[in-house]
């Protein structure tokens, strides 16, 4: 993928040659020298050389090397403009010339003596002067590779210096180290950082650009960065910090104050060098100054509010909107993507505009319209930009692959996101119209990709302990409510909005039977795994008791011993209602916990006085006495926990006053909507919240019903019969006597045979169903035989049970069982 330069790219125009640096006779210091010679170094330069063309003779002619050129390898001292030599084909054409180690052994003239290893590459890059072209620099490269972009924009830049220079004076009389004043003129500073131990090693330039002087410095890495603007200190760090991943160019521009109180903008270019034998690792780099004025006011608002609107997003989507607003206004943008990395595929989170159609083809035909991800190999110039970790600038016209081809044909920019020695993902920003890439668009596009980067890092974070926060959460909640004879059960549960999004609170709606239902609403203490793990437990216990026909108070008596034996220092709330639907009778039983709420139907309010206990798992014997409530149809019971009503700003007895008035000025008939008027806007909640509401509106058709003792006598059966007989009569469904009749003389039977204890028989007449209930106090269940003789006198209780009712079974209550059948009435007569 071609690239645009160091026009395009932002690399700031050499500074003029300063005063004694051009004239005959200047001279360089051994330490300037060596820096300039590590300089060359970290482009990736062994050797570099200047020719100058002969103005009698069609050849070029070496003026100057420099670098790490040994006796036994030097390049020839003349080559021939029409030649076939690197550096003639690059003073011909006036363009650079970047040849790998392959392409390298097509050029074997020109080439350095003798032939270069595999592992060698070359540049030739014109110089351009005044009056036309003075001649070619030729840098020889250490990697097979051949120069990055990076490596390429820096050599382009110090070429043209070394043009500046020659033009400044007769190119035979210019004096020697040409080279190394020309890196000098170039004012780029080096350095050497030993993560290790926080000490960089810096050249006098590099302290001369940030401010300061060697005396004044102490070897440390902080002294230097005290001099970087406080906005610019996190992408600084971001870009300093050493990867454990394969060594990259990592680019930044930042701004120092100087001591005269002048912001100046400063390019830092490094790259990581892992630790080898008794050296440590160390961060490379290069620090030159930018000529173009970038800090205005508005660069620097834009920077601190994108560090202050990145330090409140929280979740990734936060992060994209911040993205998107941080560039596309700005900078006149067209489209900008945001994408994720994860497990070597792209995962797009924020396309702006949303709409498929603004962008290319081959995403809505590969990614499909909900663009879920993609291979990052899918896309080779993303894939590229990831791996070398730059940011890289297209302008109109480039030539593009089709997954890029259509974002923008003005103008491209891709914007790796780098965060703690990774990339994190990328960033798309694209033009219609053809756009020019200013420096200052550059600065602000590096500086927002490194704050983008390590922002998006702490949202993945956050959002995977969210992901498995809330699915432990809904994991111990019920999934749905069951639907109630007359009445509506809602309920609602809010996660506290700091830390760990999970907490103890609990809510659980329980069908007893068929007119009774049971409520639960319950805070164990904190919001952490533990609280949500004891929650779990808590409501489990409470729906096993519950359903065993255990009344609220023993219900709330076994919960609480099985929370003190528990290897927990956590106790726990809980409010327990047993309710008779049919009658509108409440048992309410309270451990610790807030008082229930009602709404009576004439609008009015209160709390329900219930007489209470200690928490749970506070003490093994507490007891927790019940109070029993009588509600009228339309009354609205509401059960909260205390994060509804209490904050460090909001007073208890405040927030039940203020959830009271909501629930007098809601409108009970959709009880939803009434949920949601009663959470509000809580903002910032310090704690979760849970809320349970039910609308009493007593059942239409009530059942009938009618019970009997069955003493243990040689005729209890007959009784038990006799009894059935005459509350069918009274019920008008004498035609379902015979089924029902054998089933009562099966049941009690059974009973009175297999148990011991008191045995009870209960009719009820529901609809067009009669219901036949043998209550015992055996807990074990009725086993039907497997292999039934015909010839015996026993054994086919349960099989003509089944054969004659509609529905049967069997479930645990306190003290014992209940055996229960269901026989039709003929006709569909009810009562």
């Amino acid at each position: 993928m071609p690239h645009d330069g160091r026009a395009r790219a932002g690399v700031p125009e050499p500074d003029a040659p300063e005063a004694g640096t051009t004239g005959t006779g200047a001279a360089l210091t051994a330490e300037q020298a060596a820096s300039g010679e590590r300089a060359l170094a970290f482009a990736g330069t062994a050797l570099a050389a200047v020719y100058v063309a002969d103005p009698d003779e069609p050849e070029l002619r070496l003026l100057d090397s420099a670098g790490l050129e040994s006796p036994e390898r030097r390049l020839p001292p003349t080559l021939s403009t029409t030649g076939g030599s690197a550096a003639a084909h690059a003073f011909r054409t006036g363009r650079p010339l970047w040849l790998n180690a392959a392409a390298l052994a097509s050029y074997p003239e020109g080439a350095p003596t003798p032939p270069p290893p595999r592992t060698t590459s070359l540049g030739a890059l014109p110089l351009r002067g005044r009056d036309g072209w003075l001649g070619c620099l030729v840098v020889v490269g250490t990697s097979a590779d051949g120069f990055d972009a990076g490596q390429q924009r820096f050599l382009e830049c110090y070429a043209d210096t070394v043009a500046r220079l020659l033009d400044a004076e007769p190119a035979w009389s210019a004096p020697t180290l040409l080279l190394a004043r020309a890196l000098h003129a170039m004012r780029a500073g080096t350095f050497v950082l030993v993560p290790e131990t926080g000490l960089i090693d810096a050249d006098e330039t590099l302290l001369d650009l940030v401010g300061t002087t060697p005396d004044a410095f102490d070897g440390k890495v902080e002294s230097l960065l005290a001099h970087a603007v406080p906005e610019d200190m996190p992408a600084l760090m971001a870009v300093l910090e050493p990867t454990t991943q394969a060594p990259v160019r990592r680019e930044l521009e930042f701004r120092v104050r100087r001591p005269s109180g002048e912001l100046r903008w400063l390019s830092l270019s490094c790259r990581v060098r892992p630790a080898a034998g008794d050296r440590p690792e160390e961060v490379l780099g290069v620090v030159t100054a930018t000529s173009v004025e970038h800090g205005t006011t508005d660069d620097v608002s834009r920077i601190q509010w994108l560090t202050a609107a990145l330090d409140d997003a929280v979740t990734v989507e936060d992060v994209g909107r911040v993205a998107v607003t941080a560039l596309r206004e700005p900078l006149g943008a067209d489209r900008v993507a945001l994408a994720d990395i994860r497990d070597d595929r792209l995962v797009v989170t924020v396309l702006d505009p949303p709409e498929p159609s603004a962008w290319p083809q081959v995403w809505r035909a590969q990614w499909r319209s909900e663009w879920p991800d993609a291979p990052i190999a899918a896309v080779p110039t993303l894939q590229l930009a990831l791996r070398d970790g730059r940011m890289d600038l297209w302008p109109a016209g480039t030539p593009l692959e089709p997954a890029l081809a259509g974002i923008g044909s003005g103008g491209l920019a891709v914007l790796p996101l780098p965060a703690k020695g990774s990339v994190a993902g990328v960033c798309l920003v694209g033009w219609e119209r053809p756009h020019e890439f200013s420096p200052e668009e550059r600065s602000l596009l590096t500086a927002t990709a490194a704050l983008v980067g390590q922002a998006l890092k702490r949202a993945h974070a956050h959002d995977a302990e969210q992901e498995l926060a809330t699915m432990l959460q809904r994991s111990l909640l019920p999934r749905r409510l069951p639907e109630l004879p007359g009445g509506t059960a809602v309920a609602r549960y809010l996660p506290a909005r700091r830390g760990l999004q999970v907490g103890g609170d609990w809510y659980d709606v329980i069908a007893l039977s068929d007119d009774r239902v049971a409520l639960v609403i319950g805070d164990v203490q904190g919001h952490s795994a533990g609280a949500a793990t004891i929650m779990g437990q808590m409501r489990t216990a409470v729906r096993a008791y519950a359903v065993e026909g255990h009344p609220p108070d023993v219900v709330m008596a076994h919960a609480n011993r099985l929370l003190t034996g528990m290897e927990t220092d956590l106790f726990a709330t809980c409010c327990y209602v047993e309710l008779d639907m049919e009658e509108g009778n409440f048992l309410f039983v309270r451990a610790g916990h807030l008082a229930p709420l009602l709404r009576h139907p004439d609008g009015t309010t209160e709390e329900v006085l219930v007489e209470g206990g200690p928490p749970l798992g506070v003490l093994a014997d507490a007891e927790f006495p019940m109070t029993a409530v009588a509600l009228g149809t339309g009354t609205v019971l509401a059960l909260v926990t205390d994060g509804l009503v209490e904050a460090a700003d909001l007073p208890l007895d405040v927030g039940m006053e203020r959830t009271r008035a909501a629930l007098a000025a809601a409108d009970p008939a959709d009880l939803p909507r009434t949920a949601d008027q009663l959470l509000g806007d809580l903002g910032r909640r310090e704690d979760d919240v849970a809320l349970l509401l039910l609308r009493y509106d007593g059942m239409r058709t009530k059942p009938l019903r009618a019970g009997w003792v069955v003493w243990r006598l040689p005729d209890a059966v007959m009784h038990a019969r006799r009894f059935t007989a005459r509350t069918l009569r009274r019920w008008h469904v004498e035609e379902a006597a015979d089924a029902v009749l054998l089933v009562v003389s099966e049941l009690v039977t059974n009973a009175l045979m297999h148990t011991q204890g008191s045995v009870r028989l209960d009719l009820i007449l529901r609809g067009d169903r009669v219901r036949v209930c043998v209550v015992d106090s055996s807990p074990r269940a009725p086993a039907k035989p497997v292999v039934v003789d015909w010839e015996s006198t026993g054994g086919r209780g349960l099989l003509l049970v089944e054969a004659v009712s509609e529905a049967h079974g069997s479930f645990p209550v306190a003290g014992g069982k209940q055996v229960w059948a269901e026989v039709a009435v003929p006709g569909g007569r009810a009562p």
